[in-house]
This record gives C-alpha cells, sequence and structure tokens, in this order.
C-alpha cells in the first residue's frame, strides 16, 4: 500500500469518526446533510415538523397536487439542476411555460407587463404598451431621461431611487414597484441596482440615458441568447410536484445511514469540551443525537437566533416581511377563456393582495382536469400588514377569490371554488436587497469565528432554492474539510 493510498484510508476513517449534527430538514439542511454524509461523515439531523422540506410541500387540493411553497427554482448558476440529476431527477425535470404577467388596480385597468423593459424600466416610455399605463404625462416626464445628463457609474444603487430621478414616479410606481412589491415583496427603494441589472449603471453612463441603458442590455442579451449564452434565468420544476426532490433527498439520506430525527425541537446548543452539546425535547432514554463535532443549523432566523445568540451575539436578526398566501382551486371556463396571465401584479398602495399568480397557466403538468384552475393569491408585502391577518380561513378565501375576481375581470364566486388553502410566512429579504452582501459577509465572519458552527438557510443565502443549495453546498464544503483535515481552509491531499 503506497502513502498515498495510506493517507486517503485514514482520511476516509477519520470522517467517520466525525459526527455532524445537522438542525433544520429544509432544503438548505437536506443539502448540507447529503454533502456531509456522501463522503463518510455521520450525520444527524433533526427537524422539529413531522416531515422534512420546509418551505417544500405539496399537497393535493380538490384531486390536484399544490405546492404550497416552492414551486420551483430558478435556472442561473445550475446549481440545483445538478442536485436534481444527482438524485435521479433529471427526467422529471419541466420548464415553465412562457411569462404572461400583467398589472391590476391601474387607472384604465389592468394592463400587460411591456416586453421591452428590463425589471419593469421601459426602453420606450412613448412604446403604446407603456404609454397605457403610465399615460401621456408620465410618458412626457420618462422622455426627460434622454435629456438629462448621465449619472457617473455606481452613483446611485438603488433600484427605486434611479427610476424616480431618471424617468419619474409614473414610471417606477405603475410598472417598476409592482413587480418588486409583488414578485420579491421589497420596495424598489431597497433593491440594488447591481444586484437585478447587472451592468446598467454602467449602461447609463456610456448611452446617456436609463432608456438608452435599458435598450443596450436587452441587445446584448439578445446576442447573448442567440449564441447560445442566455443571461436570464429561467424557471424549471419537477413533473409531480417539488415534494419529489424532498423524497429523494430523504431516500438518499438514508441509504447513507443519516440519522433522521422528525417532530424533534431543539431546545439550545452549547459547546464544551472541543464538542457540541445538543438539548431536544425528547427524553434523555430517547435522545437520538449525542455529541457532535460539528453542527450545521438550517433554521429559520427566529430559531437560528434562539440557539445561536448566547454564542454569536453579532449575530444580527435580519428583517423579515409578513405574508400570507391564499391557494385556491376553482374551476372555471370563463378564467379559461380569459388571455392569460400567469401572474398579475398589484400597484402598491391599494388593500388586498400583492399578486395573484395561476399556476397552471406557469406549469403545464398542473392542468390535470379542464377549466380548473390553481391560483395563488399573495397578501402583505414591506411595511403592509396582510390584508387577511384578522380573517379566518373562510373568509380570507372569500377575499383571494374576490381579488382574483378583480385582478383577472373574470366574475368568480363562491360555487366556483373547489378547495383553499392558507399559508403564513415570514419572508426574508431577497439576495437583491440593498446592503445584503456586506450583512451576509459580516453574518459569515462572526458564524466561522465559532469552531465547529455553520449556518445555512434563505434567511443568510438568500430567498430561491437557486440561493439556498449553492450556499448550503459551500458551507458544508468547509464541514467536509474540518472533519477531514482539520481546518476548513486548508486541504493538503487532491
Amino acid at each position: 500500500m503506497d502513502a498515498d493510498t495510506s493517507a486517503l484510508d485514514d482520511l476516509a476513517a477519520h470522517a467517520h469518526d466525525s459526527h455532524v449534527v445537522v438542525i433544520g430538514g429544509g432544503i438548505g439542511g437536506l443539502v448540507a446533510a447529503l454533502e456531509c454524509a456522501k463522503v463518510g461523515i455521520r450525520v444527524t439531523l433533526l427537524e422539529e415538523d413531522t416531515a422534512l422540506g420546509g418551505a417544500i410541500r405539496t399537497h393535493e387540493l380538490a384531486g390536484v397536487r399544490v405546492d404550497l411553497g416552492a414551486e420551483g427554482w430558478a435556472t442561473r448558476g445550475g446549481a440545483v439542476r445538478r442536485l436534481v440529476d444527482e438524485l435521479g431527477l433529471g427526467g422529471a425535470v419541466v420548464p415553465t411555460a412562457p411569462r404572461a404577467e400583467w398589472i391590476a388596480g391601474l387607472p384604465d385597468g389592468a394592463a400587460p407587463v411591456p416586453a421591452a423593459t428590463l425589471r419593469g424600466i421601459p426602453e420606450n416610455p412613448w412604446d403604446e404598451s407603456v404609454r397605457r399605463i403610465i399615460g401621456w404625462r408620465g410618458a412626457w416626464r420618462a422622455y426627460l431621461d434622454r435629456i438629462r445628463p448621465p449619472l457617473t457609474i455606481g452613483q446611485e444603487r438603488s433600484l427605486g431611487k434611479l427610476v424616480r430621478t431618471r424617468m419619474g414616479e409614473a414610471v417606477l410606481e405603475r410598472i417598476v414597484a409592482p413587480l418588486s412589491v409583488g414578485g420579491f415583496a421589497i420596495d424598489p427603494d431597497d433593491v440594488d441596482v447591481e444586484a437585478v441589472v447587472p451592468g446598467l449603471n454602467a449602461a447609463l453612463t456610456r448611452t446617456g440615458s436609463l432608456a438608452g441603458a435599458v435598450m443596450q442590455l436587452r441587445a446584448d442579451r439578445a446576442s447573448a441568447a442567440k449564441k447560445g449564452r442566455p443571461a436570464d434565468a429561467g424557471l424549471e420544476s419537477l413533473d409531480g410536484g417539488m415534494s419529489r426532490l424532498v423524497d429523494a433527498l430523504d431516500e438518499r439520506l438514508r441509504a447513507l445511514e443519516v440519522r433522521i430525527g422528525t417532530g424533534t425541537r431543539v431546545l439550545g446548543v452549547q459547546r464544551a469540551a472541543g464538542q457540541w452539546i445538543i438539548e431536544t425535547d425528547a427524553g434523555e432514554d430517547d435522545d437520538p443525537v449525542g455529541p457532535a463535532d460539528q453542527i450545521v443549523v438550517a433554521t429559520g432566523a427566529a430559531d437560528a437566533h434562539r440557539l445561536l445568540g448566547a454564542l454569536v451575539p453579532e449575530l444580527a436578526e435580519p428583517a423579515t416581511t409578513a405574508l400570507e398566501v391564499v391557494t385556491l382551486v376553482v374551476r372555471s371556463p370563463a378564467l379559461t377563456a380569459a388571455p392569460i396571465a400567469t401572474a398579475v401584479y398589484s400597484v402598491p398602495g391599494r388593500e388586498g393582495a400583492a399578486s395573484v399568480t395561476d399556476s397552471t397557466a406557469r406549469w403545464p403538468w398542473m392542468q390535470t382536469a379542464p377549466d380548473v384552475h390553481v391560483l395563488k393569491v399573495s397578501f402583505g408585502g414591506p411595511g403592509t400588514r396582510p390584508a387577511t391577518a384578522d380573517l379566518d380561513d373562510r373568509a380570507a378565501a372569500a377575499l383571494a377569490l374576490a381579488e382574483v375576481s378583480a385582478a383577472r375581470g373574470v366574475a368568480l364566486d363562491g360555487d366556483a371554488l373547489l378547495a383553499s388553502h392558507r399559508g403564513r410566512y415570514r419572508q426574508p429579504d431577497p439576495v437583491s436587497a440593498l446592503g445584503h452582501a456586506e450583512r451576509t459577509e459580516a453574518a459569515r465572519s462572526a458564524i466561522h469565528g465559532v469552531d465547529g458552527l455553520a449556518v445555512v438557510g434563505a434567511w443568510l443565502a438568500g430567498t430561491g432554492l437557486a440561493q439556498v443549495v449553492p450556499d448550503a453546498a459551500h458551507e458544508a464544503e468547509r464541514v467536509r474539510r474540518t472533519a477531514l483535515w482539520g481546518s476548513p481552509d486548508e486541504r493538503p491531499l487532491t
């Protein structure tokens, strides 16, 4: 046996002697557990709920399989697709239908989102599809962008302030804000320009106007797409629902002998004598944990701060937005006959729904019965309490049905409703939020200062599987390196 083989055998034995406890069975925790277990590390995963998956839940409503949480993932980066392929689900991947998005709450009624825009910023305010939304006065104000001096590169980081300054309130409030608030639950004033439209400030400086910058970037993206390099992320999902991903992860983890404890609440963690002691609500005789060499906290923000507040006092709890999503299953021939709308976003400032999405229009695999639609009605937003907050479930469903009727211009009464479900969420800021990168870097620095600790999840990585999955894999790699070589930063063998 040569020296390298002997060293690798020693590493494998050391990995199995290491014990990692993952706290939280959402997608971040499942990915972290997988990445550790597949190199031979002993892993225990604890989840307070009786089921794994976190925000990924597929349930049957009125005979239709419905994703009540995440419906799919953005294709950018490719990390989620690689995970799906690794789990043998590549053949079940389905793309989203083409976007058909509308804006509701306009003076002249709902209108399609103009095609020639980036994040709602138009390249030509005189285009009829734009002028219909912002009016003649709004179009004249937006046209002033063409004759204003350009900004210097990087001068304005806030998307809202940039649009307001260059094109005026009408463009901001009637196009940009509905897409930002309704689609991502964030005010455009709090959105980082470079995070959502990379290169926009630089293009503005080159072209001399915001409209010119949008035109140039759209042309660049079109050219890249023709060469097989699409700049925009698409969306994908799984035929049959996203719970298939959770089920596949569960199966793989069990095959790798990961100990999974659902229905187990972690009460506290502490580090003593180089190990982690995890206190759960299980009795001492039933304790599934034992001491751990490293822990991965994969919970939501509130639980992470509950567990780590004393250990990492620098860890500031991020702001979250209260949202309620009412999922409706309706049967309506009139809705089928209406113009296709994968999503309708409301102009902010009115009570009611922030958005209405038609899951059956977005995901063709869900179209299982004639005239049956799965609709998701989202309430709440930045600084806005959900209009459903004080309603019981029946009244919330009735309000959601009325909001769909208003947004789609189709009368829907109680007879159309086949089933409903209500979900309440505390959504962290998306990765596009101003200061998100700086806050995450500071949080990671504090976390990495504690031996044997890793933290994953949307509140750090940003919302969406395309953010959470690669972040969890990256943090798990630090855990693996520590287990194998005693340091997260050194890798003496290749």
